[in-house]
């Protein structure tokens, strides 16, 4: 069938393929580095826990049929292998099967860490890695040009993830319907970056050309994904210089750059395609089934796209096939964050030796300046923006977090970028503080070297120690 395939596309396909791979190792590598604190046998949320109440059908994984720390680090390790050849280009090595074998591994291995990985791995783009990454599988190598439907599947993901964040926007907060969202957003992030005091300085009228831009980008411009080229080439060309511009201004984990991969398959580049044989009947035939099924799948993100009471960043199948998706429908007008400190002193007092923990990525010492972190995802330092917000969000972990931290737990302070205590000498008591934090102005940067003002709140919980143990003298 001469109208299965779109030669002109293998670049596009080669890139996207090898920026997928690079996406894919960055997830796992960031699962192999923190899972043990965070869903381990001794974890703050740990798996085996998990798997005993919900069943195999609601969360399919490889870990509820047997869960050890060795065995999922061993799955995380391996997803970095297959990750890495993928990069290197090892499916174009491989027989067109081969290859189609290589991306489901990635794949299938990543939907058992988040199916069991509960509100550590609940954010929207793991669900955007899967169900790209499963159309990855039908994209075929360099056996074959790359499929049209599979091309077109594409485009409709990225069109849902840019028009579904547009609607959830016009439809919650109404800063953005009055274009001042971004007075305060850059402030209030989940997790500012290096550039991000400089963005919230920029002139509030750019911050409504901002805004605006926005709009235009996620509102109007994902409809052009579907134009005669160049004028799609051009709509995706717009969405990554968006996407750039909020790679720049925060630390949104991998979002920014899976979106951007996401566009380069529409981006027709200006390459002659290499001669390829015709696509053979059995691979015409799996991609034309899987098409008809994600097509039909489809239908809930749309009629959540269209409903008044749209929801962001919901998988309605548990093989996260398709998914609906969406970011900052309501945005943060101040800022708190969660102090964490430990004291050494048997009885707790205000005027105790009180020490702060510091954590890698989120705002804790006025005069630490944010660092990059983005690609790579600090999961408890997101985690800890939720907490801030509200510690219903944090019920379910943030108690053990106390715990770890007053045993001096080697893996739970690897998340952190530095403890006040030595590893032999844990706290005898933790306490959490809740602070409003908010930008200096450039003077008071100036004066002060710092980058932030903070001011008490309340407590966000008393001093806590270990049950059990008793006070030493």
């Amino acid at each position: 069938m001469d109208w299965f395939t779109a030669p002109d596309y293998w670049l596009g396909r080669l890139v996207f393929q090898r920026s997928l791979a690079a996406v894919y190792l960055v997830a796992f590598l960031g699962t192999a580095l923190q899972f043990r604190a965070l869903l381990g046998e001794r974890g703050m949320l740990p798996i085996p826990r998990f798997v005993e109440r919900v069943p195999f059908r609601r969360a399919p994984s490889l870990f509820q049929l047997r869960y050890s720390d060795r065995l999922f680090g061993g799955c995380a390790w391996t997803g970095c292998a297959v990750s890495g050849a993928l990069l290197a280009g090892l499916d174009s090595l491989l027989p067109l099967w081969g290859g189609m074998l290589l991306w489901l591994v990635p794949w299938a291995l990543y939907l058992s860490i988040v199916n069991v990985g509960q509100t550590w791995y609940a954010f929207g783009w793991e669900s955007l890695l899967l169900e790209v990454g499963f159309l990855a599988i039908l994209l075929g190598n360099d056996e074959v040009a790359p499929p049209v439907v599979v091309l077109f599947l594409l485009r409709w993901v990225l069109f849902r993830v840019e028009f579904g964040a547009g609607l959830i926007k016009m439809r919650g907060d109404a800063c953005w319907r009055k274009l001042t969202c971004l007075d305060h957003h850059h402030e209030t992030q989940p997790m500012p970056g290096p550039l991000s005091w400089f963005f919230h300085h920029l002139p509030r009228p750019l911050h409504r050309v901002e805004v605006a831009a926005n709009h235009v980008t996620q509102l109007v411009v994902p409809v052009l994904l579907f134009a005669p080229q160049p004028v799609a080439t051009a709509a995706a060309a717009l969405m990554i210089v968006t996407q750039l511009w909020l790679v720049l201004s925060g630390n949104f984990a991998w979002l920014n750059w899976i979106t951007i991969v996401v566009a380069l398959p529409v981006v027709r580049f200006p390459a002659h395609p290499p001669p390829v044989p015709a696509a053979p009947l059995w691979y015409e035939g799996v991609v034309l089934a899987v098409a008809a099924l994600l097509v039909f799948l489809s239908h809930r993100p749309v009629v959540n796209m269209v409903s008044r009471r749209q929801v962001m960043n919901r998988s309605f199948d548990p093989l996260h096939l398709v998914n609906t998706y969406g970011a900052f429908g309501s945005v943060s007008r101040i800022r708190y964050e969660v102090v964490v400190e430990g004291t050494p002193d048997a009885v707790p007092r205000e005027d105790s030796d009180w020490r702060e923990y510091e954590f890698k990525g989120k705002p804790g010492d006025p005069r630490r300046w944010p660092r990059q972190f983005a690609p790579y995802h600090l999961r408890l330092d997101w985690l800890m923006w939720f907490a801030a917000l509200s510690p219903g969000y944090a019920g379910a972990w943030f108690g053990a977090l106390v715990e770890r931290l007053l045993e001096n737990d080697r893996d739970t302070l690897r998340l952190l970028r530095r403890s006040p205590f030595p590893p032999d000498e844990p706290p005898r008591h933790v306490r959490a503080r809740l602070f409003r934090y908010r930008y200096t102005t450039w003077r008071e940067l100036r004066e002060t070297g710092a980058c932030w003002q903070r001011t008490y709140v309340r407590a966000y919980l008393p001093p806590t120690r270990l049950a059990g143990v008793a006070q030493r003298s």
